[in-house]
């Protein structure tokens, strides 16, 4: 579609919702001008069966499926419904249209929401870009002007919509490719569902196993701390610690240190000086995510979802950004935004300053130049009624309202108080210290009250940090001040294995990777020296999100109980990314992974169409070029050998504990199984459908992954057993296989009940491989016949087996 006919000045704005374009609707009111929304994303990528019949079954011999562009039809919404309707009313509204200004949310996503259609409508007129970082009457006008002083807005959006495009693309053809050649060649024979491999979940599972070893191979060693009790010439009593960072591990050590320490006499050493204390940062998403989550136990997704509607609402500036700072230019809105905040939290009209709200500037401060694509989350002008909000929304309000209020007081002072002592030992000189604090000044801490004082923040996934020794009060000390020792004593105390990540910690991991990483050069790698406060992370920040449920899903990670739960990584997801990394390391590297992303992220900085084009065919083609050489790799590398203890029951599966009982068709062929192979059959093989089936397919070969999809007939593959069986048969027999034996099942079955028949001479072995075989075939004809009937839970999990392939 052209811009057709177009009538002068005719002018179209594309919305992401409904809801935005009612916010908008006020400030249009020319005949001329023409509103149409959508509803996230109205097209989706076409199933691969779809585009050819034969990718439909999972075949490692199709692999790798690469398309120059992923085919879109229509989507569907939350209940269900195709959006064919809304895409043709949009194409409906462009006829006569002369230029279409992109209005969806900012951002890659909202970008690509709004191009994606105009593409697949082949609108060629004039498109610019309207970057709507809040919905407030001060940030739309604004938002006006901007677009004003840009003429080449929608060039850089449309950079901004290839670099989308080109995530979709790389996320397509590794969920597609990735997800089947492992499945099909590395998973364990007794794990049922496909192993999911994706770009950015296998280097984030990497990260959570590197630390998961750790934790495991991690060796509790007992240290000890040395008190010295001692006593002024004044009368003050104070205990003092020797505590140094390289941790004292030998006792003998320590009590040659704790006996110097009964016999010591000397001054003491007082330091006193005002320490102050400045607000923290401004909350980006993922830091807002990991706040709630701590102190709410709210999922990332909740916290995204309240933070996107307050959004729409008017009351949040944009929330999906990965900034903790503010423009140097919003400085003078400070004022107002506390004014209209004072009206919901009364406290705070008494703290602001007389001569005005504290501004802040630099990388420590609140104000940069440049904040990046989005700023921080902050409120606006427009503040919520008594009521207005649910009780979550309210919650999320008060949380980023009082973090923007608190930037914009005076810094708390702390009247800080140091006691050292120097002990001289046979082991040198030991510093011994105690501190103690008192508030001065409260500053921004007023806003808070005892919150101000809750523990802060420890790096994901580190140890906890041990504290110098503090007391709440000290007695009266004068510096220089003689001191005699009481006593001395040892404390043991016992090192701590690094922290496990929580669910709201993830997020923030993923996008200071840099806190991960000890060696010196790959933290200079990730380092941004635009900004530094943003260094090169996993994914982005719409998308972090999601990587932990799909984690979730394929068994790869287990929740802990708890406010925030702790991620552990299974069995499962052991193997997984031990696979990966070592058939294709580069899949299973967070750090290169980073640089991969930041690579992909000049996509989006390109000024013209052109370039961005040329910068969009080569990632394609670099990607094309990984995908080859992935499969090539798969496809030399082993199965992995897990445990089928290892392997969790479905939770999804009905019965007790999500489990239910096996067929009688597969106990029989378990019980003939066992005895054939001499094993004994598993505990719970009878009553348990998991355990039925991992020994199945530990001792007799899975089935091929297409066999639930594929169609009974000749169309439909042999199952790996019935293969197997066949090829052994074959070499025993000294018979040639018929070449359609690999692909079609009725050949197959044909070829055994041929030759399967045990002769005189056959051992007995050979008897119980027959009777096996004709139980295996039983066992099939009975799945066939329950599979005639229609079932609306099988077919569910046929299309969610096939999204797998895709995610």
């Amino acid at each position: 579609m052209t811009s057709g006919a177009a009538r002068p000045g005719r002018t179209l704005f594309f919305f992401e919702k409904p809801s935005a374009m009612r916010q908008l609707q006020r400030f249009f009111r020319s005949p001329a001008t023409v509103c149409v929304a959508a509803e996230g994303h109205l097209l989706a990528a076409e199933e691969p069966g779809k585009i050819r019949p034969e990718w439909k079954p999972w075949h490692f011999e199709t692999l790798p499926i690469v398309l120059d562009t992923i085919p879109v039809r229509c989507g569907t919404n939350r209940s269900g419904q195709s959006h064919s309707g809304r895409i043709a009313a949009i194409a409906a509204a462009l006829r006569g249209v002369e230029r279409v200004i992109i209005a969806t949310d900012p951002g890659r996503e909202g970008s690509m929401i709004a191009w994606e259609v105009l593409e697949h409508l082949g609108w060629r007129g004039r498109v610019d870009r309207l970057k709507l970082g809040a919905l407030d009457d001060v940030s739309i006008r604004r938002a006006f002007a901007a677009l004003a002083r840009e003429p080449d807005s929608g060039a850089r959006d449309y950079a901004a919509y290839l670099e989308a495009l080109c995530r979709q693309y790389e996320d397509y053809h590794l969920g597609l490719n990735g997800t089947r050649a492992i499945s099909l060649r590395l998973r364990p024979p007794a794990f049922r569902e496909p192993w999911r491999f994706g770009g950015v979940q296998s280097p984030t599972l990497a990260i959570l196993a590197d630390l998961e070893a750790r934790i495991r191979s991690f060796v509790p060693q007992d240290f000890f701390k040395v008190a010295l009790h001692a006593e002024t010439g004044t009368g003050g009593a104070l205990t003092l610690w020797h505590m140094p960072k390289e941790r004292i591990f030998e006792r003998a050590a320590a009590e040659t240190i704790r006996a110097a320490a009964a016999a010591w006499s000397g001054p003491l050493a007082v330091e006193q000086r005002d320490v102050r204390r400045a607000p923290p940062r401004l909350f980006s998403k993922d830091t807002l995510a990991r706040r709630c989550a701590k102190r709410f136990g709210w999922d990332p997704q909740h916290t995204a979802r309240l933070a996107q509607d307050l959004y729409d609402q008017g009351y949040l500036s944009y929330p999906r950004t990965e900034s903790e700072s503010l423009p140097e230019g919003q400085a003078g809105d400070a004022a107002a935004v506390l004014a209209a905040i004072g009206t919901v939290i009364a406290e705070l009209s008494a703290l602001v300053p007389p001569d005005g709200p504290v501004i802040r500037r630099g990388a420590r401060g609140h104000y940069v130049k440049d904040p990046g694509e989005h700023h921080a989350i902050v409120p606006l002008r427009k503040v919520p009624e008594r009521g207005r909000l649910d009780a979550d929304q309210a919650r999320l309000w008060d949380l980023v309202a009082k973090a923007y209020a608190a930037a914009h007081l005076p810094d708390g002072i702390d009247a800080r108080t140091a006691v050292t002592a120097e002990v001289a030992t046979p082991l040198g000189p030991k510093r011994f210290a105690v501190t103690g604090r008192v508030v001065r000044v409260p500053g921004w801490r007023a806003l808070y009250g005892a919150e101000a004082e809750a523990e802060p923040d420890v790096v994901p996934g580190k140890a906890k940090p041990e504290d110098e020794a503090s007391v709440a009060r000290l007695p009266r000390v004068s510096d220089g001040e003689a001191a005699t020792a009481t006593g001395a004593e040892i404390a043991e105390a016992v090192t701590e294995p690094p922290r496990r990540i929580t669910r709201g910690e993830l997020p923030v991991v993923m996008g200071r990777l840099i806190d991960q990483v000890e060696d010196p050069v790959a933290r200079r790698a990730l380092e941004n020296p635009v900004n530094p406060n943003e260094p090169k992370g996993l994914g982005t920040a719409a998308t972090r999100d999601t990587i932990l449920p799909k984690l979730l899903k394929s068994h790869y990670v287990s929740l802990a109980d708890g406010k925030d739960p702790a991620i552990a990584v299974t069995e499962v997801g052991l193997a997984f990314i031990g696979a990966v990394r070592r058939v294709f390391p580069a899949y299973g590297d967070p750090v290169g992974r980073a640089m991969f992303e930041a690579d992909l992220a000049e996509i989006g900085r390109a000024t013209t169409r052109d370039e961005a084009r040329a910068r969009a065919q080569a990632f394609r083609e670099r990607t094309r070029a990984r995908l080859d050489a992935l499969i090539a790799a798969i496809g030399r590398a082993e199965a992995v050998s897990l445990d089928p203890d290892a392997i969790p029951p479905n939770p999804n599966a009905p019965g007790r504990g999500g489990d239910r009982a096996p067929t009688p068709a597969m106990i029989a062929f378990a019980v003939s199984l066992a005895a054939r192979k001499g094993v004994a059959l598993p505990r719970g093989c009878r009553s348990s459908l998991v355990r039925c089936r991992a020994f199945l397919d530990a001792h007799a070969g899975p089935r091929a992954p297409g066999d639930a999809a594929a169609v009974r007939g000749a169309a439909r593959p042999p199952s790996a057993a019935m293969l197997a069986y066949a090829r052994r048969l074959a070499a025993e027999r000294g018979l040639a296989c018929p070449p359609e034996i690999e692909t079609r099942f009725d050949v197959c079955r044909e070829f055994l009940d041929a030759h399967a028949a045990p002769k005189a001479s056959d051992s007995v072995e050979a008897a119980g491989i027959a009777e096996a075989g004709r139980l295996a075939r039983a066992a099939g004809r009975a799945r066939s016949v329950k599979a005639d009937a229609p079932k609306p839970r099988r077919r569910k999990a046929g299309r969610q087996l096939r999204r797998a392939s895709t995610s």
